[in-house]
């Protein structure tokens, strides 16, 4: 009786000695720092008023008596051949210029911001080129970001530099850092909120000083008078039934919500391309953002 006893505190000791060791285990690699994958990288986007050449187009793609969209194991055909120095193993990406179609705002200066920022190219794929002839090329779709359409725009590939992600731990309590501070304009494809691994844009760019591989810190103000769409006025410091307060504080009077961080992958001149790496909390179009 005692040798069983002994043997299942044994157990629950080896039990929990393992739990805990996981749980070790397993925050260390929660703060350990990752590597970014291909399609974190290149199925990104960026702003800019530097027009990207109309020149190089896809045409069309096989099958496409039925089809208008193209996807990865799909080849496709770029009207650009051998007369133009084309060879088989060119590497090329795909992108799109992109515009808002809602024509309401999410915040106050979200329209005037957009346009400053410049167009919004998205990445689409990359192509592979496997056959060449005089006037045209074959190409693989080797990376699908999005389904590939007639007249998007190709471009010769460009590695782009790969940051390093950090392994520090998330402040949600982090002072301000004295920084720059911009907004959350929109995200890709005109999104209005976004969590950890989502692409937003933020209006601060080269012209700024912002380099790929910094970090933002994306924040809020309680009780501020630029409200954003989904706000409720009054909410942070009144609402009738819920109790109130003598004075109406304001965004001046209030601690900041810490809503998450992000990396820089890509940069415009008035525009910073910035995947969120930590998210607490959802974050809309609107919400402020610092550099770290």
């Amino acid at each position: 009786m005692r040798i069983t006893i002994g043997y299942r505190f044994l157990k629950m000791g080896l039990s929990v000695g393992l739990g805990v060791a996981l749980s070790v285990a397993l925050a260390r690699a929660q703060e350990s720092p990752r590597v970014l994958t291909e399609a974190e990288l290149y199925c990104t986007g960026v702003a800019t008023d530097q027009p990207v050449p109309k020149d190089t187009y896809v045409i069309s793609g096989e099958d496409s008596n039925s089809k208008n969209i193209f996807a990865m194991t799909d080849y496709v055909y770029i009207n650009r051949g051998a007369e133009q120095g084309v060879k088989v193993g060119d590497e090329f990406e795909v992108v799109r210029p992109m515009r808002d179609t809602l024509s309401s705002s999410w915040f106050k200066w979200q329209a005037q911001l957009l346009r400053a920022m410049g167009t919004m190219y998205t990445d689409i794929g990359q192509l592979r080129v496997v056959s060449v002839l005089a006037k045209t090329s074959i190409a693989e779709i080797k990376l699908g970001c999005d389904s590939i359409q007639r007249g998007d725009l190709v471009r010769p590939f460009t590695p782009r530099p790969a940051p390093a992600l950090r392994g520090t731990k998330f402040d949600f309590f982090a002072p301000p850092s004295g920084k720059k501070t911009a907004m959350i304009v929109t995200t890709r494809h005109f999104g209005v909120v976004a969590g950890s691994g989502a692409i937003e844009f933020i209006n601060l760019g080269s012209s700024q000083g912002v380099k790929v591989g910094d970090y933002f810190r994306v924040f809020r103000y309680q009780g501020t008078h630029s409200d954003a769409l989904y706000y409720v006025r009054g909410t942070a410091y009144k609402l009738y039934g819920f109790g109130s307060t003598p004075v109406a504080y304001q965004w001046d009077n209030l601690p900041r919500e810490i809503l998450a961080e992000g990396i820089v992958l890509r940069i415009g001149p008035n525009s910073s391309t910035v995947m969120l790496t930590n998210a607490r909390e959802a974050a809309y179009d609107g919400d402020y953002a610092e550099i770290e």
